[in-house]
């Protein structure tokens, strides 16, 4: 994997996005759009953008106020983790801190989800940081020293190595078309470029 060696990332130089790296917002997403809108036909392979209302029919109106929901009330929706992400970031713990920046505009309401999902892992190892924008998250890993990043949004991505960080893009239906940084499909495949086969 260019750029990566398995077993050789620095734990400390690390850092992760939320959604779609650690949470299954999108998952919830959708629960809650049928909850509140009634049934749809969509699945999470049909979320191809980022920009919901250009790939769900649903109305614009609901999207932005689910969007919201997901925002500010994480810790009190069904949101569940990826697959071994619980695993691998309590295992992570025990050798540095885990950061994580987000692009949300608050961080304490993903704190305490973080807090809640992460029980083998003390409070006071959990930095979040909220940069409020995508195009944010740069200063915020400049100043904490992140030389390596996992993110979900391949604009973002782009950003990032520009700045001299390097992207690991966790794969999702939304960043589907060609890049040339490192990738992970899933928990199990980042826990090997962490520790090693």
């Amino acid at each position: 994997m260019a750029g990566v060696v398995p077993g050789c990332l620095p734990r400390e130089r690390l850092g992760f996005d939320i959604d779609g790296v650690v949470a299954d917002i999108m998952t919830t997403f959708l629960d809650l759009a049928r909850e509140h809108h009634g049934p749809h036909p969509f699945t999470l392979a049909d979320i191809t953008t980022f920009h919901l209302e250009e790939c769900l029919h649903l109305p614009p109106a609901l999207i932005r106020r689910l969007i919201r929901e997901l925002i500010d009330r994480p810790h009190e929706l069904p949101v569940r983790p990826l697959p071994q992400a619980v695993e691998v970031l309590t295992r992570l713990a025990q050798e540095a801190p885990l950061v994580f920046v987000t692009a949300r505009d608050r961080a304490e309401p993903i704190q305490l989800w973080l807090n809640r999902i992460l029980t083998g892992v003390s409070p006071r190892d959990i930095w979040v940081m909220a940069a409020g924008d995508p195009e944010a998250k740069v200063r915020y890993l400049h100043t904490h020293a992140i030389e390596f990043f996992v993110e979900d949004r391949l604009e973002t991505c782009f950003e990032l190595a520009r700045a001299g960080i390097t992207p690991i893009v966790f794969a999702q239906p939304w960043n589907r078309r060609p890049h040339p940084f490192p990738e992970v499909q899933t928990w199990q495949e980042l826990e090997a470029l962490l520790f090693g086969a």
